[in-house]
């Protein structure tokens, strides 16, 4: 459904100096952060202040979502690519909001944290280099020549540091066609949309759509087979969420996490259902052909040679 444009009110920086110097922010903040608190209220000062569409947003949702990364540990900034603060034009309620928005290089910065993997990597991969792929075991290899610059898909991969050697540790990796990234992003995500609609701000996915796709393959490979930290946990489930100030998490831009593999579960197990419905449709037409070439007698199968 297109969203109808209409008059959307814009905050200002003046209006976010206030809220951020007010005592109940300078409270939640030094509750929440205790010594790094000064640390915090520097770099978000710094990041709004440098951003014209910053200074749009609802000062509460810079504020907290500013907060969720600074817990995490991770610098905002589009030119580092751990974290961001992106404007979402919010049509329902009438004004921008700050979406925290999760890079790649933060997902992988936080699995080294965590202790638990041996190797993490994602990338693109370009015509010509992929030499074989098995959906199965989900396998793949990347020793083909590479023929062009064009991007034909994405991979994940991880080993974890659980075993004696490299050999006996687990790892997996995960393999996406350009096509099935977009296919998911289109799902997901409705700013995917904003390069055709005036009415919402660009997202990441028009800015940078590699860095996006790498962090969506890498997500839904830790998600779906990797031990995942708390911190881990707490990026993924805040990732393209508007924080508010009860620590809820909006997803307004997309389905929830937990939502998502949910769908994901449910396309996974309907696919199983069909699957298993078409055997027993061709099982029973089998079986009613049989009883039809059948003596009516003795049941015996007739002869069909």
């Amino acid at each position: 459904m297109a969203y109808q444009s209409k008059e959307v009110k814009t905050s200002n920086l003046a209006e976010f100096n206030v809220a951020l110097r007010s005592q109940k922010t300078q409270a939640m903040v030094l509750t929440s952060l205790r010594g790094k608190a000064d640390e915090y209220f520097r770099n978000i000062a710094s990041a709004v202040a440098n951003s014209a569409d910053l200074q749009k947003c609802d000062p509460v949702t810079l504020i907290c979502g500013g907060l969720q990364a600074a817990q995490l540990q991770l610098p905002l900034g589009s030119g580092l690519g751990f974290a961001y603060l992106i404007p979402f034009k919010n049509t329902k309620k009438g004004i921008y909001e700050a979406q925290f928005q999760l890079g790649y290089k933060g997902l992988v910065q936080l699995a080294i944290r965590s202790g638990l993997f041996a190797e993490i990597n994602c990338g693109e991969v370009y015509e010509g280099e992929l030499s074989d792929f098995n959906r199965i075991a989900g396998t793949f290899k990347l020793d083909g020549k590479k023929e062009s610059d064009k991007i034909i898909g994405y991979f994940a991969y991880f080993r974890l540091n659980n075993g004696d050697t490299p050999e006996k540790c687990f790892s997996k990796s995960l393999y996406m066609s350009a096509e099935e990234v977009e296919k998911h992003a289109k799902r997901y995500s409705q700013t995917y949309s904003s390069q055709y609609d005036s009415t919402r701000a660009a997202s990441k996915w028009t800015t940078d759509f590699e860095a996006m796709a790498k962090k969506t393959v890498l997500k839904l490979l830790l998600s779906r087979y990797a031990p995942m930290s708390v911190e881990i946990q707490q990026a993924v489930s805040s990732d393209q969420a508007i924080i508010r100030e009860d620590g809820v998490l909006d997803y307004v831009d997309n389905t929830a996490p937990e939502e998502q593999v949910q769908e994901e579960s449910a396309d996974a197990a309907a696919a199983i259902r069909g699957a298993a419905e078409n055997k027993v449709a061709a099982a029973v037409e089998a079986s009613d052909a049989a009883v039809e070439k059948a003596d009516k007698d003795t049941g015996e199968i007739f002869n069909q040679q």
